[in-house]
């Protein structure tokens, strides 16, 4: 099994050691996600995990049903 974290670039900056040295560094939110579906090779002649991340101010009824499937609603 792979492990990942999924999250949001909010920028660079740089870091110092004790020496003084700089080291540039990627600052990054990570929040918790939901798996919203999972394809599998019987089903769906391939395998995903499709996962949610973060808010959203507008869902249509598309996504809002697919949401409610999948019980991350």
């Amino acid at each position: 099994m792979k492990s990942a974290a999924i999250g949001k670039k909010l920028g660079m900056t740089r870091v110092f050691d004790k020496n003084g040295k700089a080291s540039a560094v990627t600052l990054l939110e990570v929040k918790p996600c939901v798996v919203t579906q999972i394809k599998t090779e019987e089903k769906d002649k391939y395998s995903a995990v499709q996962v949610g991340y973060g808010q959203t101010k507008e869902i249509n009824k598309v996504k809002s049903g697919h949401l409610k499937k999948s019980k991350s609603k």
